[in-house]
């Protein structure tokens, strides 16, 4: 068993149990970017990938693209690990493959990719903590773990149109008398930014993205903290509202 395949196990097997853990092992850390992707590709030969995290490169040193193997959709309940007592999430937009975009010798243009999309929807990514607040773990370990995420919630179908473009939103949180007015940014100009470098970045190293893939390309508001086992309404506004109630795995 190779280093990256025993860092793959022992990331995914955190997940089952919703530990708060130390840093990898030293002989199995991850040092660098490729290191943190070749874990990824040995956690999709362990778990199905549902979908994929992404965002513009943060920096010349840095990126954010995970695999998602957690996927929830069309239900009235969000089930995910508590982290500190509540459900972390963070308010999104998924767009769903409507078709393969296989790896090819040149990149996608964005016309091409865009024309992959199947739908669009409203979203939440499911977010969880796994390194104990004092493990002290390097971006990459971070990054191998994918970035704090436990899965996505794929909540209803939007305007493609609107979605492709949607940098600013209001964002209503309402939790029974809790109601929360949130100001939404998208961290890059457009949401659909990240998913256009994502399937480029991807095809460079080989790898296409198949028909069905949800993909996330950014938070309007970073972390949403939500209680358990309380109707919850979700409107962006303007575009569409949804209601689930969030219990713990």
């Amino acid at each position: 068993m190779t280093a990256f395949t025993q860092a793959a196990q022992t990331l995914l097997n955190r997940r089952q149990f919703g530990v708060k853990a130390p840093r990898l092992d030293e002989s199995i850390r991850p040092n660098s970017i490729d290191d943190a992707l070749a874990i990824h590709d040995e956690m999709a030969t362990i778990e199905p990938v549902r979908g994929w995290k992404c965002l513009l490169p943060p920096a010349e040193d840095k990126i954010i693209a995970a695999p998602i193997f957690n996927m929830q959709q069309h239900s009235s309940t969000v089930t995910l690990l508590e982290d500190n007592l509540v459900a972390r999430v963070e308010p999104e937009i998924c767009f769903v493959l409507g078709k393969d975009l296989p790896a090819k010798p040149s990149n996608y243009t964005e016309t091409e990719i865009t024309a992959a999309i199947g739908s669009a929807h409203m979203a939440l990514e499911l977010m969880q903590s796994r390194f104990a607040d004092d493990a002290g773990q390097s971006f990459y370990e971070s990054l191998a773990d994918c970035m704090l995420n436990q899965g996505v919630y794929l909540g209803p179908e939007i305007d493609k149109t609107t979605a492709i473009n949607l940098h600013t939103i209001t964002i209503k949180v309402a939790q029974g008398e809790n109601i929360r007015t949130l100001e939404g940014k998208h961290p890059n100009s457009r949401a659909v930014d990240g998913l256009i470098w994502l399937v480029n970045f991807m095809n460079q190293r080989g790898i296409g993205l198949k028909a069905g893939a949800a993909i996330i390309t950014g938070s309007f508001k970073g972390i949403v903290e939500m209680a358990f086992d309380i109707e919850t309404t979700i409107s962006y506004e303007g575009i569409a509202d949804y209601s689930v109630t969030f219990k713990r795995a």
